[in-house]
């Protein structure tokens, strides 16, 4: 296996148009890597550079020791597996696992033995004199998988490859996915928009948007300290939820709301990241999980509820009063009602901020103003 290592790449195509704005990203030995952002952010784009399916138009790319910017798709040593299957209908799965690497004339008894790794390793052995045409979804998808698998490369890529799959498809296959790269140790890097797959699979995830990397973290070095605005907004599900206001001296250091939002005190340990911002225009983020619910509170925020999500397991609650939003996840009972007012509580020590104007954190190591 080897490490993948992008240094200022760029992607800049004949029309003008910047896809990739000079990142630089390295990919350990070993490590499963998510790219993940929102449509047209680069990261195809990217993952297509480092296959050698597009150019670089800047930067330097190696995969393993070898500088592999002009080295042609073929000579990488990597395997993609894309959103389509891509297999030979006419050919049995057996032969579409065994054609690449007839194509690469190895010898008959090495083209048995990894065809029947893979095929045990993705539970395809039942399966390999069937066609394409008499698997499922799900099982062609395995398919894709064992076909990239048997050729044995330094880094397999992913290009939203569960994107086909209906929902109880797409867990089983992350399950068989992340099973895999345990068995298997290989460097991996996948592509997708889905930040549900980003956070199971990924041993890291580097956030995508306009064609730069926001932030490179752990799936819960994400979710809790999100860099700036856009990364908190991206990850977690339902959205992260902001409230504009300003940091105000009273004694203590104060947020104070606006649209009605209430005055909430910050927690003291927290003054000396943000006692400098008092005065200043900031953006209060809170999971909808740390926002509860209470009737008659006085304290709390008097919001309306404007609709209601029962999950079973829990209920998504949505909130307004006038210009202001807010989304709680409570749990499944008592059951609130649409039209309802209740009082939301905020609580301090489970608050994010962002300067209003550039989006970033004002946590500590991750302020860039």
């Amino acid at each position: 296996m080897a490490q993948v290592r992008l240094d200022g790449v760029r992607k800049v195509y004949e029309n003008g148009y910047t896809a990739v704005r000079g990142i630089s990203l390295q990919v350990r030995d070993g490590e499963f890597l998510v790219l993940v952002g929102p449509s047209g952010c680069g990261k195809s784009t990217t993952l297509r550079m480092i296959a050698g399916l597009e150019t670089l138009s800047g930067g330097e790319l190696r995969i393993g020791e070898r500088v592999v910017n002009d080295v042609p798709a073929k000579d990488r040593d990597i395997a993609m597996v894309f959103q389509s299957y891509a297999l030979y209908p006419h050919m049995t799965v057996r032969e579409n696992l065994s054609f690449g690497l007839k194509l690469r004339k190895l010898p008959r008894a090495q083209i048995g033995e990894r065809v029947e790794r893979a095929a045990g390793l993705l539970d395809l052995g039942s399966l390999l004199d069937r066609k394409p045409a008499q698997l499922s979804g799900g099982q062609r998808q395995r398919v894709a998988l064992g076909r990239a698998l048997v050729r044995e490369p330094q880094v397999f890529l992913f290009d939203e490859p569960l994107s086909n799959l209906d929902a109880k498809l797409r867990v089983q296959m992350r399950k068989e996915i992340a099973r895999l790269h345990r068995t298997v140790g290989a460097t991996t890097i996948y592509v997708t928009h889905d930040q549900t797959e980003a956070m199971t699979l990924g041993d890291r995830i580097a956030v995508m948007n306009g064609g730069i990397v926001e932030q490179v973290g752990t799936p819960l070095e994400l979710y809790d300290a999100p860099a700036n605005r856009f990364v908190a907004g991206f990850i977690g599900s339902p959205a992260m939820n902001f409230v504009p206001g300003r940091l105000v001296r009273d004694g203590g250091l104060w947020f104070v709301g606006k649209d009605g939002a209430p005055r909430i005190p910050i927690d003291p340990a927290r003054e000396r990241e943000m006692g400098s911002r008092e005065g200043r225009d900031v953006i209060l983020g809170v999971r909808p999980e740390d926002v509860s619910l209470a009737v008659g509170e006085g304290s709390a925020w008097p919001l309306a509820v404007d609709a209601v999500e029962p999950m079973g397991n829990e209920t998504i609650v949505y909130l307004g009063a006038g210009d202001a939003e807010l989304v709680a996840r409570v749990p499944p009972r008592p059951v609130v009602t649409p039209g309802q007012t209740v009082g939301a509580l905020l609580p301090p020590d489970r608050l994010h901020f962002f300067d209003a104007e550039s989006g970033q954190s004002l946590a500590a190591g991750t302020d860039k103003i």
